[in-house]
């Protein structure tokens, strides 16, 4: 079942998803590349992988994730990151240019990263470089060296190695950025919002109210209304990463209409709960921007169906318990971030499924468009000839628990726990490889490449 490099095989199900519908198919490959999808009896002689009834579908794509892996592997790491990738599903990960030391912020940093991915990724891997105060000239550097975009953050991101930027930066960043054809990928909360917030005396630190009321709203919006106006000002790309807020949702929407070349992503934290399934010191749901009411998570989901939102990714950013202080619930204290990156597949639809959508839109929502984002259409998010043979076979009815045990991510702690959810991966395959089957487990050979983008 593991496949090997430049060996013919045909994929073969009854239920495949080809061109948005599910329908009988052979995907035959070469060395690594779908060269056809077929009728379902033309096999060929090729050595045969069945689906039979399962699902199969292209492998996702997690756009947004932290590694964290060279300088503080302890938090996660690329081995770890990309078996629980695969056993997810997850074919390919987009990594963030933090929390790793150094940043992927100049050339040497992603020559570094690149260098920590050989022999470690079960996946494959692209890479999202940075934009901090003072590193424009870099810019052009890392677009020739193969990364996806540029991101930054707008407030203090957490770590000292990666400050945040302001609008002078990004009126020096921006005109690069649409010259090298790279789109900016951007933390969306104003400091000056939140430095607006007056913390309520005696508020408890272990109540997830305390937490929600530093990070308002209007924090979300005022950055997205910046944005607005540099995108309209420089008519460069920008994707609005891990948006929680329904006010915020309004002015993309506006900008969309205007035609503006804005993209947004939210996150399946964000889909999933609200402030009511938060305890008292579960720091695990800690995050930035919140996790927001009812009426802000179905404003998601709507945005989503409307194309608002182009797309879901996790912000898989996990961290040892004793960063997340679960030892005094201290929601203020703890570092923010939620591990769900193995995870991704069934959140969503789980999710989508609740509210009537389909197969075909989750995977537009977890493929093919983070697949645009990243430069990568053409080559990953579809089941299409030219296209890398990337797979994952699932069941879109059966449930399971997510346990402790059930997670290869470096630290299971995460807020899902517990959460009994839909759609269970049989078997992934990259390049035509495989990289996790439920039977055996994930494989021990990391097979996963460094996928440079030039655009």
């Amino acid at each position: 079942m593991s496949g090997t490099p430049g060996e013919s095989l045909v994929f073969r199900g009854r239920r495949v998803l080809v061109e948005g519908a599910v329908r009988p198919a052979a995907v035959h490959v070469e060395d690594g590349r779908i060269t056809r999808i077929a009728h379902f009896d033309e096999t060929g002689g090729a050595r045969m992988i069945e689906a039979g009834d399962r699902l199969m579908t292209p492998g996702l794509i997690d756009a947004h994730v932290h590694m964290n892996e060279p300088g503080r592997t302890q938090w996660e790491g690329i081995a770890t990151a990309t078996t629980a990738a695969g056993a997810g599903g997850v074919t390919t990960v987009v990594d963030m240019p933090l929390n790793a030391i150094p940043p992927t912020t100049t050339l040497r940093g992603a020559e570094v990263k690149r260098a920590a991915l050989s022999g470690q990724a079960h996946v494959d891997v692209a890479l999202w470089g940075g934009l901090i105060p003072g590193n424009v000239e870099a810019l052009g550097e890392l677009a020739a060296f193969g990364v996806a975009g540029i991101k930054c953050f707008l407030c203090p991101s957490g770590v000292d190695e990666f400050p945040h930027v302001g609008a002078d930066d990004l009126d020096r960043a921006l005109p690069r950025l649409r010259e090298l054809g790279l789109p900016l990928l951007v933390h969306a909360e104003s400091p000056d919002a939140l430095a607006r917030v007056t913390p309520r005396p005696g508020a408890d630190p272990r109540a997830y109210a305390t937490w929600l009321a530093t990070r308002p709203e209007a924090a979300e919006v005022e950055a997205v209304e910046l944005l607005i106006d540099r995108c309209r000002a420089h008519g460069a790309a920008i994707h609005v990463v891990h948006v929680s807020s329904a006010g915020a949702l309004a002015r993309i929407a506006a900008a969309r209409q205007e035609g503006l070349p804005l993209t947004a992503e939210t996150c399946p934290h964000y889909l999933t709960f609200t402030p009511h399934d938060v305890a008292d010191g579960a720091t695990e749901f800690k995050c930035a921007p919140p996790i927001r009411d009812v009426t802000h998570r179905e404003a998601l989901w709507i945005a989503l169906a409307d194309g608002v939102l182009d797309l879901v990714a996790t912000d898989h950013s996990p961290c040892p318990a004793g960063l997340k202080e679960r030892d005094t619930g201290d929601f203020l204290a703890a570092w923010g971030g939620i591990a769900g990156l193995q995870l991704l597949l069934p959140l969503t639809w789980t999710g989508a499924r609740a509210r009537g959508h389909d197969v075909a839109t989750m995977l537009r929502w977890t493929a093919e468009r983070p697949a645009a984002l990243a430069g990568l259409a053409g080559r990953k998010g579809r089941l299409a000839p030219g296209h890398d043979a990337d797979i994952v076979v699932w069941d879109e009815d059966d449930e399971f628990t997510v346990t402790p045990g059930s997670l290869f991510h470096r630290h299971p702690l995460t807020p899902y726990l517990g959460r009994t959810l839909r759609g269970v991966v049989h078997g992934t395959w990259v390049r035509g490889r495989s990289v996790y089957s439920r039977t055996d487990g994930p494989s021990p050979q990391p097979i996963g490449q460094f996928v440079a983008v030039h655009r």
